[in-house]
């Protein structure tokens, strides 16, 4: 094998590290704060919840088949551009079929997508609906706000809306990510969520559950999550639903399960219906 060929191979290889490198990184790294994007960020967020990790998991698989096809393609290509140009190569071969070559090049990309198949509907099926949920939490995309409801929880109801850039300042939050009020949710649980709209389609993502669903009007998708770490993890609608498109983001609060029993009681008389009345009272202040 000639040096130049060798050394392509290297480079090939150092490529391909590097790039696994940063794929398994956001899984690895321990992110400071919250569930959100941060400076110099590789990668997808940390997981935190069991669908995110399977996510991850299969990302990192992609990664490793696509990044060894490009390299055995780029090593073809330089094994071709050093052996047989016209110099090195000055007669060239005849030879127009090869049935061997043809099955194989047929036969590997099959092979490659059925087993990149397998995991791909195991993970869509895990993802796809809650078995035995611990509650249920129902999520009204609007333009341009998020509403929720605890059918579970005595019918306890509230908007949430994106804090401005004064107030996210002052709360020491981030810019366009923080909100009045927060979906609250126990760690550990599992939360099914029905999504649905108003006006038009919107789509509730959370990066760090793994969680990215379309709110249709007319139309009640469901998904799940169950988060398996306390803390504050931040989404955003992620379809194009209109001039303040990017200004109604998602914060869940994950709290411990006292914490949560502590907010229901607190939620259900601040929030909650009184005596069959009207609708719920906007929310004005976020649940600390």
């Amino acid at each position: 094998m000639s040096t130049a060929i060798q050394k392509a191979m290297a480079y090939a290889t150092l490529a391909m590290a590097a790039l696994l490198s940063v794929g398994g990184y956001a899984a690895a790294a321990e992110q400071t704060g919250t569930g959100q994007p941060h400076p110099w960020q590789l990668g997808l967020q940390a997981a935190a919840s069991p669908v995110m990790e399977r996510i991850t998991d299969f990302h990192n698989l992609l990664l490793v088949i696509i990044t060894a096809i490009a390299a055995l393609v780029s090593v073809l290509l330089l094994i071709i551009i050093v052996r047989f140009n016209s110099k090195a190569n000055p007669t060239p071969s005849k030879t127009s079929h090869n049935t061997l070559l043809e099955v194989v090049w047929t036969l590997v990309p099959v092979l490659i997508l059925v087993f990149i198949a397998v995991p791909s509907l195991k993970l869509l099926y895990f993802q796809d609906k809650a078995e035995n949920a611990d509650m249920t939490i129902k999520a009204i995309g609007n333009q341009w706000y998020w509403s929720y409801e605890y059918p579970d929880h005595g019918d306890i109801a509230f908007d949430s809306i994106m804090l401005s850039d004064e107030e996210a300042a002052a709360a020491g939050a981030p810019r366009t990510l923080a909100t009045d009020t927060h979906l609250v949710v126990p760690v550990g649980k599992s939360v099914r969520l029905l999504v649905t709209a108003n006006d038009v389609i919107h789509s509730w993502a959370i990066p760090a559950f793994g969680v990215k669903i379309d709110a249709i009007p007319g139309r009640m998708n469901e998904t799940w999550f169950r988060a398996d770490k306390e803390g504050l993890y931040y989404g955003q609608c992620s379809e194009l639903c209109g001039i303040k498109h990017a200004f109604m983001p998602i914060v869940v609060e994950v709290v411990s399960e006292e914490r949560f029993a502590q907010w229901v009681e607190e939620a259900k008389v601040e929030y909650g219906f009184n005596d069959n009345s009207a609708a719920p009272t906007q929310i004005a202040a976020a649940v600390q």
